[in-house]
């Protein structure tokens, strides 16, 4: 499918973003986080910047605590990897869709069906979210590089700019 550069919205898009990263693992660390990594990497080789980078351990308080040092920063989107799953340290959704002002519903429906294309049923163990917290884009995304890439390139990444237009 090919989108019009000449949308309306779309020209007033900027054409780099700020934005934060938060990887939620009970497990990696910053020099481990090979998610976060692939998440930088696609964010510059975008022309967007990133503006701070976390790691936190799968805590309910952890993540909130983080999130909101990352909602204070100039970063208009923040990308938050892990912790999206079905398993009791998955709390991720938990800690963050209650602080969302608007919820973006169709992301996770999208997310969904393009990894059903790639990984079948096993599509269902995801509760990957995004919405809006004080004027900034939140996306909530599962912690596997190959999903990461799934939800950078073919959701995130294409709507970025588009998005952030509309909450300016």
């Amino acid at each position: 499918m090919s989108l019009s550069s000449d949308h309306p919205h779309r020209e007033n898009a900027p054409s780099s973003v700020g934005v934060a990263v938060l990887s939620v693992s009970t497990s990696r660390n910053l020099e481990q986080d090979k998610s976060g990594d692939l998440i930088r990497d696609l964010l510059v080789g975008k022309g967007h910047r990133v503006t701070d980078r976390e790691v936190v351990k799968d805590e309910v308080t952890l993540i909130r605590k983080a999130f909101e040092r990352l909602l204070g920063t100039a970063a208009r989107a923040i990308i938050v990897t892990g912790g999206t799953g079905i398993t009791p340290s998955d709390v991720t959704v938990e800690a963050l869709r209650p602080l969302l002002d608007k919820e973006l519903t169709a992301f996770g429906s999208l997310f969904t069906q393009l990894s059903y294309g790639e990984i079948g049923p096993a599509a269902i163990l995801s509760r990957a979210t995004a919405g809006v917290v004080r004027n900034k884009a939140v996306f909530c995304i599962p912690g596997s590089s190959k999903a990461c890439r799934l939800a950078m390139e073919k959701i995130i990444l294409p709507e970025l700019s588009h998005l952030i237009a509309h909450l300016e």
